[in-house]
């Protein structure tokens, strides 16, 4: 019997593989080029205004069509989505690894290229989510299984894209931190229509083009806002009239959405309880964990002395935690101590591990100053991660699964750009901007580790108040009462 014929049950897991490996890749994206931007900078010849962009334009495009690769997903069908998203993402990584061997342009083709990656993600993670919940959504015993898996990937894909764009720019060349999706992407296409489930999606209506419009601009305006902000100033006008922009895209958003009859996110989807009380926790654990990664690899880098490749490896056992984390100890939580309250207690403690890690020294090491504090920052993202994915997911009806999942993602994604850009500015008004002067380096990310722990804190305190406790936790929650015993990313 072949692949393709054989019972969903002989071949979902290897379709979970499938899945996972599109979240690894979708996070991955997002910290692969980190350690290449000086390499980029030289040969593109990008200012450094301009070199923030090539993070920028992928999460940008990335958390503001989310939304419209969700509501696809569910018109179309998800793997239909699914293999759409494949597509744009092997044609940006292409261009964007072009961007290195051409004589002209070549910062438009980067950024280009940047952002096709970004939209090929936008599609590719609804879709997974909704194919995950069709695969696995009839049996919660495994749907918990099946989403610790798929969380756990999260982590994984973030340290690997630090760990891959070291070894690659030091031993390779830096276009190939894109170049390495073609063949993973080409391996991605030929594997779906074997192993995904089909159907033709079922929600009807057209798409909402002025609302994906509104939507991808006014999030795009506010996070370009937030990140140019500690150049331009806080107090500047541009600033606050960019803000107002954004918020003004948002507004008008908002009332197409409302006055549309197929609209791209139905605001009666926000009814469901618990929906909007997930996706905030969603959103500050993405604004405080983000930051925290990211200010972390800094710190090992520009103050510890660590080259690209040790950086990496220093991170492996906060990843490693991660995922045993969320595969073990997270269910099992969940299981005693109900969704919410492991929610909860998981920001807490991300919010401890901000605050050990924010008494960093200049002349600190990896095993006192680092390790120990990260761990427990990575105990508490596990905790939290996988109940609030699991909550927004299960609140909203079956056949808005994919608009759920594209709310979350870009929940998660939204708040982890506004996160950076906010703990940047913290960190530089702090003293990070003088390299080379590294009491006054230390000094700007320990801020940055303050002020991650209070979103930490903060997304605590709103979870307690906002989400409800049902009756029966929502999916993955009921196996895990059965048992006693739910994405990070970067």
């Amino acid at each position: 019997m072949s692949a393709s014929s054989a019972p969903p049950a002989a071949r979902r897991w290897w379709a979970l593989a499938l899945i996972a490996t599109a979240q690894f890749m979708v996070i991955m994206d997002t910290s692969i080029i980190g350690v290449a931007l000086p390499r980029i900078q030289d040969d593109l010849g990008f200012s450094q205004e301009n070199l923030s962009w090539v993070f920028n334009a992928y999460v940008v495009a990335f958390g503001g069509l989310l939304l419209l690769g969700g509501r696809l997903s569910d018109l179309f069908g998800a793997r239909r989505l699914f293999s759409a998203g494949w597509v744009v993402l092997l044609t940006g990584s292409a261009v964007a690894g072009a961007a290195g061997t051409i004589t002209a342009g070549t910062v438009a083709v980067e950024l280009t290229g940047r952002a096709l990656q970004g939209v090929g993600a936008a599609l590719i993670a609804p879709a997974a989510l909704t194919l995950l919940m069709m695969l696995f959504g009839s049996e919660p015993r495994e749907l918990t299984k099946a989403l610790s898996l798929y969380g756990a990937a999260a982590p994984a894909g973030g340290t690997a894209g630090v760990f891959l764009g070291g070894v690659i720019t030091e031993y390779v060349s830096w276009p190939w931190v894109f170049y390495i999706n073609i063949p993973i992407a080409v391996l991605a296409l030929a594997a779906a229509p074997v192993l995904m489930p089909g159907g033709r999606g079922g929600a009807r209506g057209s798409i909402d083009v002025i609302g994906a419009l509104t939507v991808t601009a006014g999030l795009g305006v506010i996070v370009f806002a937030v990140v140019r902000a500690p150049e331009v100033g806080w107090d500047a006008a541009a600033t606050w009239a960019v803000l107002a922009a954004g918020l003004v895209l948002l507004g008008l958003f908002l009332a197409v959405q409302a006055s549309r009859r197929a609209p791209l996110m139905p605001l009666s989807i926000f009814r469901a309880p618990n929906l909007g009380a997930a996706n905030l926790a969603q959103l500050l654990l993405g604004a405080a964990w983000i930051p925290m990664w990211f200010f972390l690899n800094l710190y090992l880098q520009q103050v510890l002395g660590y080259s690209a490749f040790p950086s990496g490896a220093a991170l492996v056992p906060m990843t490693a935690l991660i995922m045993l984390g969320m595969i073990v100890l997270a269910p099992r939580a969940i299981g005693r101590l109900g969704g919410k309250t492991t929610i909860v207690t998981g920001l807490l403690v991300l919010a401890a591990g901000m605050g050990w890690l924010s008494l960093i020294r200049p002349d600190g090491n990896y095993w006192v100053d680092v390790l120990p504090a990260s761990l427990v920052a990575a105990l508490g993202m596990s905790l939290a991660f996988i109940p609030s994915l699991g909550t927004a997911l299960s609140a909203a009806r079956p056949e808005e699964g994919g608009l759920a999942s594209g709310i979350v993602n870009t929940s998660y994604q939204v708040g982890s750009a506004l996160g950076l850009a906010a703990m940047t500015a913290i960190a530089a008004s702090s003293g990070a901007r003088r390299l080379g002067d590294l009491p006054a380096l230390t000094d700007g990310f320990s801020a940055a580790f303050i002020g991650a722990g209070l979103i930490a804190l903060a997304g605590a305190a709103l979870a307690a108040v906002t989400l409800r406790t049902p009756r029966r936790d929502p999916a993955p929650a009921p196996s895990l009462q059965a048992e006693h015993e739910k994405v990070p990313g970067h």
